[in-house]
């Protein structure tokens, strides 16, 4: 009985381990993905018409799971993705998880009190020099999240 059950244990585990969480809108299993670095590099390109990236989650919100530092692959500096309309959130022990997700580039401004908010829950951001930031960040309209 309890080769059984241990066995029962494993199979479970494995089985979550593949688990794919999807939030807000179903991405298309076939559909393109465009390189992160390409989105990061160039972000008005990427602005209107919908896309998907991929990348590991580097930050989560702290406070609710609102927002997600999104890294390409073998790079330290990613884009705070965000989801639409505030329609969803993801749970805050994805860091470390790898994520697709479809929508469009944003580039903003942020207030010194912002910048100050999203630092103080986790985010990384490149300061101006009167405490505003620049941000290149991400909303997505769905996403996709797997260990």
């Amino acid at each position: 009985m309890k080769k059984l059950a241990v066995a029962l244990l494993l199979v479970a585990t494995a089985a979550s381990a593949k688990e794919v969480v999807q939030r807000g809108e179903a991405i298309a299993a076939d559909a393109k993905t465009t390189p992160l670095v390409n989105v990061m590099k160039n972000p008005a390109a990427y602005t209107r018409d919908p896309v998907v990236v991929e990348g590991k989650i580097d930050k989560v919100c702290t406070m609710k799971g609102c927002w997600m530092q999104l890294v390409p692959e073998g790079s330290k500096q990613g884009v705070r993705v965000t989801f639409k309309d505030y329609g969803f959130f993801i749970p805050m022990n994805t860091k470390g998880w790898k994520a697709r997700a479809a929508g469009v580039a944003t580039v903003t401004t942020l207030s010194k009190a912002d910048a100050d908010h999203l630092e103080g829950d986790g985010a990384k951001l490149a300061r101006n020099p009167d405490g505003t930031a620049s941000e290149v960040g991400f909303v997505a309209s769905g996403v996709e999240l797997k260990k």
